[in-house]
């Protein structure tokens, strides 16, 4: 199994929002703002290729929306989900799983495309793939409460049930080994973390976490640094607190998803708490 990191950002968040409560004076070291306090960030996917099946996690924003509403984030910036899978060697027939690991607009966007340059009529991005998401998400976000309404977009993710290319990971088995599932509800509920065991350079064994919106940056790793956008902060922390610790126990090797400039990063121990080591490529950790 290889795992190949595509990112298609950037785009800007606040950030405030991409820090909570965490102060100004304090998250700006790592991640500055811009007049409008805005940060950047990357929309961060993988391809994951794994004997006959090629799997896609996350698909980034797509580019369904209005311009106003991409201007809130500074897109578009030129570079597709598609264009990524093609330039690894890849067409959008040869994908046959996208594991959405929850359907916020910014995960789930790239799922769906218009099929005609008149912009009237969906379909699936990746025709013949299976779409995999967990049927709590898929619950919580086609009910969406109010403090998630604007961001589950049912142009989104609502064709892919309707097309029949929709699967749920909690009742039917992904059947890819090498690949563990773990389930986050503190960001959104059943927000999905895929486990991946591969060989390291050194021939030994390594997991390889993709840390969704648990953890979306290096600059996250801090357990109290929870995103404004969480519907269940104080969950957050916990999970954040058991995933880290499992983390440094096991060796893991983990990849964000918004980081602007690491892919990738192992953790440590350290008398402030549970602190980044070592940052870098995904190839390079490795």
């Amino acid at each position: 199994m290889t795992i190949r990191p595509i990112d298609i950002g950037p785009f800007k968040l606040d950030g405030g929002a991409m820090f909570g409560v965490v102060p100004k004076t304090i998250w700006q070291k790592q991640c500055p703002a811009d007049d409008r306090n805005l940060c950047d960030w990357a929309l961060r996917c993988l391809l994951v290729e794994n004997g006959n099946r090629l799997m896609i996690v996350d698909t980034g924003t797509g580019d369904k929306q209005d311009a106003k509403f991409f201007g809130f984030y500074d897109l578009p910036n030129g570079k597709t989900l598609t264009g990524a899978v093609e330039k690894a060697g890849y067409s959008v027939n040869d994908v046959t799983d996208v594991l959405l690991t929850h359907l916020h607009f910014d995960h789930a966007g790239g799922a769906v495309r218009y099929a005609d340059a008149g912009r009237t009529t969906l379909e699936a991005t990746f025709p013949k793939a299976a779409y995999w998401s967990h049927s709590g998400q898929w619950d919580w976000a086609t009910n969406p409460n109010p403090r998630e309404r604007a961001t589950y977009l049912r142009e989104n993710f609502m064709p892919l049930q309707a097309n029949g290319q929709l699967r749920f990971t909690d009742k039917e088995d992904l059947n890819l080994p090498g690949v563990d599932l773990l389930y986050m509800d503190g960001h959104t509920e059943k927000m999905t973390l895929p486990m991946f065991q591969l060989v390291g350079s050194t021939g030994q064994p390594r997991t390889v976490v993709f840390c969704a919106d648990l953890i979306p940056s290096v600059a996250h790793v801090p357990v109290p640094y929870v995103m404004g956008y969480d519907v269940r902060p104080l969950l957050t922390m916990d999970e954040k607190t058991q995933f880290l610790n499992r983390a440094v126990d096991e060796n893991w090797l983990l990849v964000f998803d918004h980081d602007p400039v690491y892919e990738a990063a192992t953790v440590e121990r350290t008398e402030k708490g549970i602190r980044v080591n070592e940052k870098g490529t995904l190839t390079e950790l490795l």
